[in-house]
């Protein structure tokens, strides 16, 4: 088990208020693509409790119930233990939530989002749990799926991001990539995600700069948020006592201008969330200048400014983006000895395209079928009445 500390870098469990029991809180799941939704999910349920616990499924029981996993399984424990309402992280999770895990972690209660996970065969992988009145509802985020982020990268395409007309291959994606024959899944497929100013109070910590924090400035595109970022602001964290941690996050426009290609995956509303969601940054820069600027650096008193080893593309007049902090003296560069990129998640998900399109095929058809038989059981207690009069 991995302890956390609800947000902070560690730190152990607190009683409740008032001196009460604390509440403990059961999430579960692959956590496979970690993105803001899976975030949203987990600070839900946090708010249900006072010390949350996430068990994480080995990639041998998800390629038994759902297929191939993009990140491996020590990738996605340890992405789900960076996100800053978790307090511990259990590995090797069983796929099936019983009554046995939850009382050998001592949870009250499990909580899940108000989709359906089913085992291989297509059984709840929440019933026993459900019956036993020891499950809770949270509200899936609107607008982001692991399908989609896959959907996005296999397609190569800008539309995602941007402002024009969707392509005509991106709508035929959008219409048949969630879909099986038979029908649409309400869960599985693609949907416009809308940012609020709501959910990024709910995600912001709200705090400003104290009096002895050192200020760290940290700026990029955030793409795809992964485990080489967990490991490169983990260590930009480590280097002071009190480190309050910025990151100056770009416009798509400008992420595009240096990147190419597709990038970004995400749109810069959903960077911003996926990123404050992490427990080592404490403020997020919303369309951060390219070059950290003189202006910048004292509208925040940065003390230090830190780049991992990926390559300092040049600003658009040539330009060498952190001139300034370097001539302050205050730039430092760090070795995360994680070389994980966007680029080679992309790689990851182009090799195993067929896998990855079967996996939402097969899941979107056990879901739907999940969905007939309920609709059908449900039907059932009203004809039987009829026919009783």
């Amino acid at each position: 088990m991995i302890r956390n500390g609800h947000g902070e870098a560690g730190g152990a469990e607190r009683p409740g208020p008032g001196g009460r029991r604390a509440v403990r809180v059961w999430c579960d799941g692959c956590y496979d693509m970690v993105h803001y939704g899976h975030s949203n999910q987990l600070r839900q349920a946090r708010a249900m409790g006072d010390h949350l616990i996430v068990g994480v499924h080995t990639d041998e029981e998800i390629a038994k119930h759902k297929g191939p996993p993009v990140f491996t399984q020590e990738e996605r424990y340890k992405m789900v233990q960076a996100i800053k309402w978790v307090d511990e992280v259990v590995p090797a999770a069983p796929y099936v939530t019983t009554l046995e895990t939850l009382d050998k972690y001592s949870c009250d209660f499990c909580v899940h989002g108000n989709d359906i996970t089913l085992t291989v065969d297509g059984r709840d992988t929440y019933e026993e749990v459900k019956q036993a009145g020891r499950y809770r509802e949270c509200k899936r985020t609107q607008g982001v799926s692991t399908t989609d982020l896959v959907g996005r990268m296999l397609l190569v395409t800008k539309a995602h991001h941007s402002s024009q007309e969707m392509s005509s291959e991106y709508r035929e994606y959008a219409d048949s990539f969630g879909k099986c024959p038979g029908g649409r899944n309400p869960w599985t497929g693609v949907s416009q995600f809308l940012q609020t100013s709501q959910k990024i109070i709910q995600f912001a910590s709200g705090k400003e700069p104290q009096p002895g924090e050192t200020v760290i400035y940290v700026a990029g595109a955030f793409d795809l948020f992964h485990i080489g970022h967990v490991d490169f602001l983990e260590k930009v964290h480590g280097l002071a006592e009190r480190p309050y941690v910025i990151a100056g996050l770009h416009f798509d426009q400008e992420v595009n201008h240096y990147k190419g290609k597709n990038y970004p995956i995400m749109n810069l509303h959903e960077r911003t969330l996926s990123v404050l969601a992490c427990r080592y940054v404490s403020e997020v820069v919303i369309g951060a200048p390219y070059s950290v600027t003189a202006e910048l650096l004292d509208h925040f008193k940065v003390d230090l400014v830190c780049h991992g080893k990926t390559e300092i593309v040049p600003d658009k007049d040539g330009s060498d983006p952190y001139e300034e902090p370097k001539r302050r003296g205050i730039f430092c560069q760090i070795d995360s000895g994680n070389d994980l990129t966007t680029d080679l998640i992309v790689q990851r998900i182009i090799k195993n395209r067929l896998e990855y399109e079967a996996r939402n095929q097969k899941k979107e058809a056990k879901e739907l079928a999940f969905l007939e038989a309920m609709s059908q059981q449900e039907a059932r207690p009203e004809r039987e009445s009829d026919c009783d009069l």
